[in-house]
This record gives structure tokens, sequence and C-alpha cells, in this order.
């Protein structure tokens, strides 16, 4: 019986509150959008939103949606400089509060992203996921997740590759609803869900491998 319903949830359910909750909190954050965007034009420029082509359900491409962190310095020869020179300390603040990740609510909004599920990686990491790793995408991915709740950084790649596919395999209203709860928490207390120091995370090379933007 347990199972009958988490089947409905998940394939009709889920979506509707996706709608339904990103919706209410856009509205609800909307000064804060514009607060946000406001300061990010004045302190990094233009553009305010960063996109950025990311695998989605059944590995489909979509584009997501950030507040931008990062100015566009460029070295002598035209290069862009570092990521850990280029994230100001303003751009730390957005992302130790995870105000740089409000425009996802946009895609969730969209369809393109769920509140709940696997983080959306980089489209290169697609040929380097072995066959369970690729099962994360059997689902939409998450502003948060299970992995993130459960350490985001201070895992290892394989870890939290496992976390996302226990999570496909168990999704249902109340683990939705609890991996919510926790994201909120440790979002408050700057606890997990984003680095208040680190510009980048190790870049996933394969399994048993691992330095880039997550």
């Amino acid at each position: 019986m347990q199972g009958s319903s988490n089947g409905i949830y998940r394939r009709y359910i889920k979506r509707l509150v996706d709608i339904i909750l990103s919706l209410v909190a856009i509205i609800c954050l909307s000064l804060v959008f514009l607060l946000v965007a406001f300061l990010v034009r004045v302190k990094l420029g233009s553009p305010v939103l960063f996109k950025q082509k990311r695998p989605g359900m059944n590995e489909k491409i979509f584009l997501m949606y950030k507040f931008r962190t990062m100015t566009d310095a460029r070295g002598e020869n035209g290069e862009l400089l570092p990521d850990d020179v280029r994230l100001t300390k303003f751009g730390k603040f957005l992302r130790s509060t995870s105000l740089d990740e409000l425009p996802e609510l946009f895609n969730i909004l969209k369809g393109d992203m769920s509140l709940v599920g696997p983080r959306p990686l980089l489209v290169q990491y697609l040929p380097l996921y072995n066959e369970h790793q690729k099962r994360r995408h059997e689902v939409r991915p998450g502003l948060s997740g299970l992995a993130q709740v459960n350490g985001r950084n201070a895992i290892s790649w394989e870890d939290k590759f496992k976390l996302d596919v226990q999570y496909v395999d168990q999704v249902s209203f109340m683990k939705d609803l609890k991996i919510i709860c926790r994201t909120i928490k440790k979002v408050f207390i700057r606890e997990g869900i984003n680095s208040e120091t680190a510009a980048t995370v190790e870049v996933f090379q394969g399994s048993n491998k691992t330095k880039e933007n997550a």
C-alpha cells in the first residue's frame, strides 16, 4: 500500500507540489529577489544572472539560473582569473546563505527541476558516470537533495551518488518533507549546504578519481 501511494506521489503529486510551493516562494520572496539582483548589479556588474547548461531528468539538458557570485576579472592576456580570485566577499555571502540559488525556483516552476532531488551537475560529467550513478537522472534534479543534507562537500563523490540513487529508489512525500525541513535548518545555520570559503569543489573525474563548480 505504501509503495502504491509513493508511486502516485512520484508520478502526479510531486510535480503539483513543486508548482505550488515554487510559485508561493517566488511571490513571498519577490522583494528579496529584487534586492539581491540590485546588489549583484552594483557590486558584480552585469549580467545579474549566471546561466549554465545542466542535465536534468533523463539527461535532458536545460539552462539553470543562479545569481552571479563572481566578477569577470581577467589577466593580462584576457583570460579569466581563477575562481577563488573572482569570488568576492559578497559572492561568498550569497553562496553561504544560498541566496544565489533563489533563481532556481523559476527552473522548478518551468519543470526543469524539483524542490527535492539530486543536484544538477555539469554536462561534462555525463560520460563519466557508471550505470549505477546514471540512475540519479531518473528523477528531476533538485534545489536540495539527500546528499545536500548529509554532508554535501564533506563527503566523496561516490557517497553523494549513492545517496542520490537511494533517493531515486525511495521518493515519497515524507522523505521530501524531511529533506526540505533539514535544508531550511542548514541554510539558517549555514551548515553543509554551501561553503563559506571555497570557490569551487573537486571536479568529478570518474569513480575513484576526484577538482569546479557544482
